[in-house]
């Protein structure tokens, strides 16, 4: 372990750092976790097989356990995030993910805008 003393929070991996996540999202954070920190989601080059991956998640579980988080809010590529969740789980840190409303406007030019609305954290699985 590095000596530093990390703080109780939701650790926010993700390509989406806390500062720009919706007033609704931001708020629910700090009232269920009380603080946010972001760890920069990592490249994860398409080559890859499963072994870097693996080794990746491997290395990635060793931060966030030594952080102690609350929780890890995780989001991002879909093998890395199994990968992380399997190793989490194990290790007894709770891991969560954004939902959100798919909101979609059809424009009049046959364009589409479409906005997420969050609505709440959900668990990847149960701790009990």
């Amino acid at each position: 372990m590095s000596g530093q003393v990390y703080k109780k929070c939701l650790i926010n991996l993700s390509n989406h750092p806390f500062e720009g996540w919706g007033e609704a999202q931001k708020q629910a954070a700090i009232r269920e976790f009380g603080a946010v920190e972001d760890l920069p989601f990592p490249e994860i080059p398409p080559q890859w097989g499963i072994e870097e991956v693996n080794r990746l998640a491997e290395e990635m579980t060793q931060q966030i356990v030594e952080r102690q988080p609350l929780a890890l809010h995780l989001a991002g590529e879909f093998t890395f995030c199994y990968q992380l969740v399997k190793r989490l789980e194990a290790a007894g840190i709770r891991c969560v993910v954004a939902t959100s409303r798919r909101m979609v406007q059809q424009l009049a030019d046959n364009r589409k805008e479409v906005r997420f609305e969050f609505v709440r954290f959900r668990d990847y699985y149960s701790l009990k």
